[in-house]
């Protein structure tokens, strides 16, 4: 698939200034230096250092920060960068309705969050944590287990994230449907999406956060699947009515579940989502391997290296959308 990107444009200053709005530990950003002038900032300051930035890297990619002081008028940068697949975090009106081109780390979290995926279908298939809480106990419990070849899967979301899940699936032996915004050889549309949930022994949301995905997954969608089938979320977390989920749990009109998302993050010690039956809960975690935050930023200094010299930019978020259109 080729990567949507955008006009070209004029060369950019010999020193631009990239602001970065930090996270603990910092980009490694040392290929810039001498090229770029780079700055530091917070939620606090962010407001009063964006309009004299060129380019905004949103490193803090958890933080809202970007809704709330974004300029309206006036200087602000032409360029932000964020070190996430989401861009929900920062795309308020006044963004959205600027010229500022925006992009995504698509590609950098596709074959992680696929492998982890593919282990939570094999764990739950295989009664894994059950038998580490036997295991716990010292209580010797034989029991049968599923075969994941020959199941069918249903994967909600038909971007790189998406299709990476459901090409290890299908490696699995596992026959995977992809459903996404519209329909296309390969994609089911949302239509047909009942139908293929109630067919689905797995169900994987892994569609952006938009007006149309916000809360797609609630009861009517839960009590459509088979008491048999398992739901993972490694999407966003509003895509899942959270009380409806564990309401299906509870009641077993689904065999189990697992989140490594969730509405609010981190989620509190004090949630009644720790205790529901069949739910295994991961802290945001699917897409996080050895060397993560290194691609993150080599990554946006191969961007960075593009803009500066005028060349489209790789990544680029569809402002209404949500999302990096594909073709």
């Amino acid at each position: 698939m080729t990567t949507p990107r955008t006009p070209s444009v004029p060369a950019t200053p010999a020193v631009p200034t990239v602001l970065v709005l930090d996270a603990d530990p910092p980009p490694r950003l040392g290929r810039l230096t001498g090229r770029a002038r780079i700055e530091h900032a917070d939620a606090s300051t962010l407001a009063e250092r964006l309009p004299h930035a060129d380019v905004l890297l949103v490193w803090d990619f958890t933080s809202h920060a970007v809704r709330a002081a974004w300029p309206g008028e006036g200087p602000r940068p032409r360029w932000v960068h964020t070190a996430s697949a989401g861009v929900d975090h920062l795309l308020g009106p006044e963004l959205a309705g600027s010229p500022t081109v925006v992009t995504n780390a698509r590609g950098v979290f596709d074959g992680p969050i696929a492998e982890y995926v593919a282990a939570l279908v094999l764990a739950l298939a295989k009664d894994l944590p059950r038998t580490l809480a036997l295991q716990g106990e010292r209580a010797w419990r034989h029991r049968e287990t599923r075969r994941v070849a020959g199941t069918r899967a249903c994967v909600v979301g038909s971007g790189p994230i998406g299709r990476a899940i459901a090409d290890l699936l299908r490696a699995l032996g596992v026959t995977t449907a992809l459903v996404g915004r519209t329909a296309r050889p390969g994609v089911y549309g949302p239509g047909e999406l009942d139908r293929l949930l109630s067919r689905a022994d797995w169900v994987v949301a892994a569609a952006p956060l938009t007006d149309a995905t916000r809360g797609m997954f609630d009861a009517r969608r839960f009590g459509v699947m088979q008491p048999s089938a398992h739901f993972v979320n490694i999407g966003r977390g509003q895509l899942v009515v959270e009380d409806d989920l564990a309401e299906a749990l509870r009641r077993r009109w689904i065999a189990g579940a697992a989140l490594d998302v969730f509405e609010t993050e981190p989620l509190s010690p004090d949630s009644p989502l720790w205790e529901v039956p069949g739910l295994v809960v991961s802290p945001h975690m699917s897409g996080d391997t050895v060397g993560w935050r290194d691609e993150l930023a080599a990554q946006f200094v191969e961007f960075f290296e593009l803009w500066a010299a005028g060349e489209p930019l790789p990544n680029v978020v569809d402002k209404h959308r949500g999302y990096v259109p594909g073709h």
